[in-house]
This record gives structure tokens, C-alpha cells and sequence, in this order.
């Protein structure tokens, strides 16, 4: 594959949201070109005959039951908090009205 142009490095910096320097730009052009490579080579690989593979770990029901049991009473839970607000923890808070 042809090397990246700077300009589709700079389309990919701004889909994420990156400001990079000159050298980023060269250095991170180079590495997406191997990356890129890498996926070219993959594509090559025949996998016709190959079933697919969910997950490589054969896993049983992940899930457990919700059971009942005992655990901390409000006033315990509140305890060491340093300020509480009508039975809950009182936080400063953490997003500007606008």
C-alpha cells in the first residue's frame, strides 16, 4: 500500500481529536501506513473452510442469580461521609448550568 498522505494523517488527528506536531505527523503517518499494511496482509488469508469463532474462551452462563443478603444500613453506609443531605451523600457539583 502506498505510504499515508499527510493530509489523510491530519483527517484522522481531527477525528480524534489530536493537534500534532510536525514530527507526530511523520511519525504517526509512517506507523498507520504499517498498520494498514498489516490489514492488506490479513485480507489475504484464506478463510473459507475456517468456521467462525465467537469467542476463544468457551464460557458457561457468565451470569449468577441476584440473591438477598444482608449489607450496610443507611447510617452505616452515611458514616464516615463528610456531609449528607437528607439521607445521602452530599457531593460539590461536578457540571456547570448553563
Amino acid at each position: 500500500m502506498a505510504k499515508l498522505t499527510r493530509k489523510a494523517v491530519l483527517h484522522v488527528a481531527k477525528l480524534a481529536n489530536l493537534k500534532l506536531s510536525e514530527s507526530e505527523i511523520v511519525r504517526f503517518g509512517s506507523q498507520l501506513t504499517n498498520v494498514l499494511d498489516y490489514f492488506e496482509n490479513l485480507l489475504k488469508v484464506e478463510v473459507k473452510n475456517v468456521p467462525p469463532l465467537f469467542s476463544p474462551v468457551k464460557q458457561k452462563n457468565i451470569f449468577r442469580d441476584d440473591k438477598i443478603r444482608p449489607s450496610l444500613s443507611q447510617s452505616e453506609a452515611l458514616s464516615n461521609s463528610k456531609s449528607v443531605y437528607c439521607g445521602y451523600f452530599k457531593v460539590k457539583a461536578i457540571l456547570d448550568e448553563k
